[in-house]
């Protein structure tokens, strides 16, 4: 195991690295790729990649089945970079970032329709209860209490 310090350096480097080893690949199934994440074991055995792609689903199937095809050449590349005795395997994972950002836009929308429907509902409305619903206390009552509280410390 090794030190976390450690092991998230060699997972930004790895990052960094296939980032711009991705632009030498000559797959024409490649698309648009943007390397977002890496993440290495303690071990510094196994690597997780993760990608997006812009376009639809096939571009990101063609662009799948591209890295998956030059994971090799990669691997070699990383290895010999990081200067590790075991070059760490490599599995690119596709991040859906813009999938779930998409999603929660809608959510947010979909709030604030909410919000604006319940503010329109509520113009010019009233309470159905008295306007100062709490008890209000004797100011007598406070005065007694203090004094109380007073005497207490005195005596403690």
């Amino acid at each position: 195991m090794s030190d976390p310090a450690k092991t998230r350096r060699h997972a930004e480097r790895i990052r960094e690295l296939v980032a711009s080893l991705v632009r030498e690949i000559k797959d024409p199934r490649l698309g648009m790729v943007t390397i977002t994440d890496a993440r290495i074991t303690g071990d510094l055995r196994d690597a997780h990649v993760y990608y997006t792609v812009l376009g639809d689903q096939t571009e990101q199937a063609a662009t799948a089945t591209a890295l998956d095809s030059a994971k090799g050449m990669l691997r070699s590349r990383v290895g010999h970079a990081l200067g590790l005795r075991h070059s760490p395997s490599l599995t690119f994972v596709l991040d859906n970032v813009l999938d779930n950002v998409k999603e929660i836009d809608e959510l947010l929308a979909a709030a604030r329709h909410r919000d604006a429907e319940v503010q329109r509902l509520a113009a010019g409305k009233q309470y159905a209860g008295d306007p100062d619903p709490y008890k209000a206390e004797d100011e007598d009552d406070d005065e007694d209490a203090d004094e109380r509280v007073g005497a207490r410390e005195d005596q403690g």
